[in-house]
């Protein structure tokens, strides 16, 4: 697989890395540890070495899990994980207080069972913390050895600008997607400026853009589409035109719509990479070959003109998680 480049210190990670939250939560009960790892050597094996958890996924359980597949492959892969978060009784919990970073690194350390942790992302903003304090903790910890770049989760381009002043980010984690195109508006721009990396998460909108959903499908009750506005009755059925349309898209192009949508997210920047989950080796296989799918000058602006005129329904997070998470 091509690689891409993220931040100005030449961090090089496959084209799309692997988000690997799916594997313990957010999706249903937590698979099965050693079909999981099998998955994972799976991916390395087809070109991917990019993995993407966090301390909060399980919570703890899923950096276990990617700890002990990738223990093999060191030196080979790059990780990324993330503190800053946590979850009390299933509530967001932000807390970015410098000796919660320094134990939660610890943490993740011996979890992932690494000396460095390639990529170590504040998983989102504290607001009773103030971001050039977060910065001054993780440039101590990377001339401690213990992370070779830092990044955030989430973060709006003021507080972007503000870390990246004091130690410089290698990376931007945030959803993006044909049904998520938020982060055009400031934060591409302000990314490209600065030679900052994007790694976008649920690029294919968390299922939907696969077409493999509808107004009909029935999520497991741990699922978190179960309570997200943009997975209700309503919203998909008007929601509905976007996968038709990347539908029609796949058919002429003879691929699968999921390819399309990760491609289109692909052909967006050249430092972007983004990180699709799944817990199946045919849908691993299926997104993988949307790196060898190029979408022509003209097949992007004629999919930008048909994007314009679709409006998405529905809010990504319910009220009340969005207003813990400052979204």
């Amino acid at each position: 697989m091509l690689k891409r480049i993220l931040g100005k210190d030449g961090l090089e990670v496959s084209a799309l890395g692997l988000g690997c939250m799916g594997m313990s939560m957010g999706y249903g009960p937590s698979s099965d540890q050693a079909e999981m790892i099998s998955l994972i050597h799976q991916a390395f094996d087809r070109g991917i070495t990019f993995f993407d958890t966090a301390e909060l996924y399980g919570p703890y359980t899923n950096e276990e899990l990617v700890g002990k597949a990738l223990a093999p492959l060191k030196g080979k892969v790059t990780i990324a994980t993330k503190f800053g978060l946590m979850s009390d009784n299933g509530k967001p919990v932000l807390n970015s207080r410098p000796e919660k970073i320094r134990e939660s690194v610890e943490g993740s350390l011996r979890r992932l069972k690494v000396e460095t942790i390639d990529l170590y992302y504040q998983h989102r903003v504290d607001p009773l913390v103030p971001i050039e304090e977060v910065a001054g903790v993780i440039q101590d910890l990377i001339r401690q050895g213990k992370i070779r770049h830092w990044g955030l989760s989430e973060a709006d381009v003021g507080t972007i600008r503000l870390a990246h002043a004091v130690q410089p980010l290698a990376a931007v984690q945030s959803e993006y997607s044909m049904m998520w195109r938020s982060p055009e508006e400031e934060l591409l721009p302000a990314l490209e400026e600065l030679g900052i990396g994007f790694v976008p998460f649920s690029p294919l909108g968390k299922g939907f853009l696969t077409g493999t959903i509808d107004k009909n499908t029935q999520f497991d009750k741990a699922d978190n589409r179960t309570v997200s506005p943009r997975f209700n009755t309503e919203n998909m059925e008007v929601n509905q035109v976007l996968v038709d349309l990347i539908r029609k898209i796949a058919a002429e192009k003879q691929v699968t719509p999921a390819q399309i949508a990760l491609s289109w997210v692909l052909a967006q920047r050249p430092w972007i990479v983004p990180i699709p989950g799944t817990r199946k080796l045919t849908r691993l296989e299926e997104n993988l070959g949307a790196a060898d799918i190029e979408l022509t000058p003209g097949e992007l602006s004629n999919l930008e003109s048909a994007l314009s005129t679709i409006e998405i329904s529905g809010d990504r997070y319910p009220v009340q998680v969005s207003s813990k998470l400052g979204k």
